[in-house]
């Protein structure tokens, strides 16, 4: 018999939860005089300032 057809990509896991981390990472940067990375829009304005 055949064999099924193996996946051509990884499901991305990492991508999922990406809400929950963005969440974290900007009450991180609320009180942390070491600033986290969140989007690169967001980011862009801090560095301008």
């Amino acid at each position: 018999m055949a064999e099924p057809k193996k996946q051509s990509s990884p499901r991305k896991t990492g991508t999922r939860r990406s809400h929950l981390v963005l969440k974290l990472a900007r009450r991180v940067n609320a009180s942390s005089p070491v600033k986290v990375r969140t989007t690169k829009r967001e980011n862009s304005k801090t560095l301008t300032k």
